[in-house]
């Protein structure tokens, strides 16, 4: 196929698809996605807000100390520890893969940030930027082997973070048991502003600034491409393996980001500080309209969904449900999102 595009040129949005899988020629016109395309991409990240607004609306009436001022305050802090996690994920969905080293490198992150610190504000910064460098390791090695040596994106990072939770578990034995974390880290986890605690802070400018990088940049849109459509986005010119491999270490940072800010909010960490981190995200990423498939994704519904799972979970364990029923119920949301995913993408391809 001979490419209308030259290689690096900057494609405006919406046309990729059309250069890659539409022939130009006189006999055949191009073919311009009708309108109503674009309604069910929007609809796939509204739909987690509408069942958001319903889910509080049924603690307000079922449950109602579930949704007062005191209780939502304080499960927004677990709520943008998920939500940051999540985005990592969608950026590995969108970029047509899944990761499942997510809880090994947040507990990584976590067990260097407590061994390089020492416990001490001194060494903070030097231990923050090990953490998110060790971090960022493991997602090189990830998109290396997924993107470049085009190997099954599960297996690779569940192996991966089996032998990252081994390195971890080896190198946690020579720190204290009581190991805490600098204080001005536990100052940063629990602190507020404006009432608000930092952490919320941090993930709602995460997931502002990953939806302008994604929308508003070329680097952006050609990483969307890539997922939406590898071979077309080849085609034009587009290195489809760097954003592949790169979806790997971006995600990879925002779980070393995430875990430094957890172990902040707990203080005093331990090697299951990861543990609640291999579904979750995942739910949250689907619930929160990222495609399976590829290419879409937005942010901030997202970050939606992690609020929406946690609120879930709050209500659930104020009813009393076992931690068996919680579990099941966040596979339900999986399997329901998964679904809502595919029939987005169905309605796409038939409008």
């Amino acid at each position: 196929m001979i490419s209308l595009v030259p290689s690096g040129a900057a494609l405006p949005e919406g046309k990729l698809h059309m250069q890659a899988n539409t022939r130009t020629t006189p006999e055949r016109p191009v073919k311009v996605p009708s309108r109503s395309a674009f309604p069910a991409v929007q609809m796939r990240y509204v739909a987690i807000w509408i069942a958001l607004v319903l889910l509080f609306a049924i603690g307000a009436v079922f449950l109602p100390r579930s949704v007062n001022i005191e209780t939502v305050f304080a499960i927004m802090p677990f709520a943008a520890f998920l939500a940051i996690a999540a985005m990592g994920q969608s950026i590995v969905l969108m970029g047509r893969g899944i990761d499942l080293s997510v809880p090994a490198i947040v507990t990584l992150s976590s067990t260097l940030l407590l061994g390089v610190s020492g416990g001490r504000d001194e060494t903070l910064v030097v231990a923050i930027l090990v953490a998110l460098g060790a971090a960022m390791a493991v997602g090189a090695i990830n998109g290396l082997l997924v993107a470049v040596l085009k190997l099954n994106s599960l297996i690779v990072t569940l192996a991966i973070g089996a032998v990252v939770s081994g390195l971890t578990l080896w190198y946690r034995q020579g720190l204290p048991a009581e190991s805490k974390v600098p204080l001005g880290l536990a100052e940063l986890g629990g602190g507020r502003l404006l009432g608000i605690g930092w952490p919320i802070w941090i993930a709602a400018a995460i997931a502002i600034a990953a939806n302008v990088v994604l929308r508003r940049t070329l680097a952006g849109r050609r990483f969307e491409a890539v997922g939406a459509n590898p071979r077309a986005a080849h085609a034009v010119g587009i290195e489809t393996m760097r954003y592949q491999a790169g979806s790997f270490v971006a995600a990879a940072l925002l779980y070393g980001t995430m875990g430094i800010l957890l172990s902040g909010f707990i203080r005093n960490p331990t090697l299951q500080v990861g543990a609640p981190y291999l579904l979750a995200p995942i739910a949250a990423a689907v619930l929160g309209g990222t495609a399976i498939s590829g290419g879409f994704g937005n942010m901030i519904s997202v970050a939606g969904a992690a609020i929406f799972l946690v609120q879930l979970d709050q209500m659930l364990k104020m009813l009393g449900l076992a931690t068996s029923y919680q579990m099941i119920i966040q596979g339900c949301a999986i399997a329901l999102g998964m679904w809502l995913s595919g029939l987005g993408g169905r309605r796409r391809l038939g409008s």
